[in-house]
C-alpha cells in the first residue's frame, strides 16, 4: 500500500508543479495582465492541493526507504533535500510575493526577476522529481537500467 501511496502522490505532485510552470509560461507569453494575475492567484490555491501531496510523497517515501537501502535510495533523498529547500525556501514564497504584485497590478522589474528565478527553479524541481520517479521505477523493478542489459 505504500509503493501505492508513494506513486500516486509522487506522480500528483509532478503533475501540479508542471502545470503551474505550463501555467505560468503561456499566461506571461500570450495572455494579457489579468490572465497572469488569475494564474498567479489560482497557484497560491493550488498549493493548498500541493503541500499535502508533498508530504504524503515525503512521508511514503521514508517509509518504504526504512525497508532498503543502497546508490539509487541515497540519490533520491540528496535529490528530495533539495527539493524541499526549493519549494520551501523559493517557489513557495515567490508564489506568494507574485500573487501579492500581480494582485495590485505591479509587473514591474522585480515581479519579472521573480518570475523567471520560479520558472527557473520550477525546471530544476521538475527535473529531479522526474530523476526521482526513474529512480522509483527502479527501485521497484519496473524499470531497468541500462547497466543491467
Amino acid at each position: 500500500m505504500k509503493y501505492v501511496v508513494h506513486a500516486i502522490a509522487g506522480t500528483t505532485v509532478i503533475l501540479i508543479i508542471a502545470s503551474f510552470w505550463i501555467s505560468t509560461l503561456v499566461s506571461e507569453m500570450f495572455l494579457d495582465h489579468s490572465a497572469v494575475t488569475a494564474v498567479k492567484h489560482a497557484i497560491v490555491y493550488g498549493l493548498l492541493l500541493l503541500v499535502p501531496f508533498m508530504a504524503a510523497t515525503g512521508g511514503s517515501g521514508f517509509a518504504l526507504g526504512k525497508m532498503r537501502k543502497g546508490y539509487l535510495l541515497d540519490q533520491k533523498k540528496k535529490r528530495m533535500a533539495i527539493i524541499g529547500t526549493n519549494g520551501l525556501l523559493v517557489m513557495i514564497p515567490a508564489a506568494i510575493f507574485l500573487n501579492g504584485k500581480a494582485a495590485v497590478g505591479e509587473f514591474d522589474k522585480l515581479f519579472y526577476a521573480v518570475q523567471a528565478v520560479e520558472l527557473i527553479v520550477g525546471v530544476v524541481q521538475l527535473t529531479l522529481m522526474g530523476m526521482n520517479f526513474r529512480d522509483g521505477l527502479r527501485l521497484a523493478g519496473r524499470l531497468h537500467s541500462r547497466a543491467d542489459e
